[in-house]
């Protein structure tokens, strides 16, 4: 077992390179930054002591990922929506206005966050994270026929809650 006060050899070096897209990825799935971070450093405590293994296996990345949704799937804490304190009040005027990017950023959030978690777990990996069906289903742990008909049924729901007129681009998943 290695010592809990030195990362393993490599773990620190992978954090860095790849905590941007997984944290993008977390962020997609709980719809808030704050339990988007919370997710993510759950996720990469549960490999720390695996880290070994993990790496020697040759794909840690597909590991992390793994952990990461089923995580996600499986959090047992509720989600708050309540109030959220802020340093700075938001109400600054811009030089450009990005009301039309914001409304479709929020309304693509709130059809995520409709979908159950497994559907929004396959749309995330397809979608956004690029993934085969074949790598979903092996980072969720399902058959690849499973991985269509959540696909299939999570954007069938997301057509009808945002509708044709609605474009997403690269900004929108940010």
């Amino acid at each position: 077992m290695t010592d809990q006060r030195e990362a393993p050899a490599g773990f620190a070096e992978f954090v860095a390179a790849r905590s941007p897209s997984l944290l993008r990825a977390a962020w997609l799935l709980t719809g808030d930054a704050g339990q988007a971070e919370d997710l993510l450093q759950t996720a990469l405590a549960r490999v720390w002591p695996r880290w070994a293994r993990v790496s020697a296996a040759g794909d840690p990345e597909a590991y992390v990922r793994r952990v990461l949704f089923t995580t996600y799937a499986t959090w047992w804490r509720r989600r708050w929506r309540g109030e959220v304190p802020v340093a700075d009040l938001p109400d600054r005027a811009s030089a450009t206005d990005v009301s039309d990017a914001l409304l479709q950023r929020d309304a693509v959030a709130a059809a995520l966050a409709g979908l159950s978690r497994g559907q929004r777990a396959v749309v995330v990996l397809r979608y956004v994270e690029d993934q085969t069906e074949a790598q979903t289903a092996a980072i969720l742990g399902c058959s690849t026929g499973t991985v269509k008909s959540q696909a299939s049924r999570a954007l069938a729901r997301l057509r009808a809650q945002l509708g044709p007129q609605l474009t997403v681009t690269e900004e929108v998943t940010r």
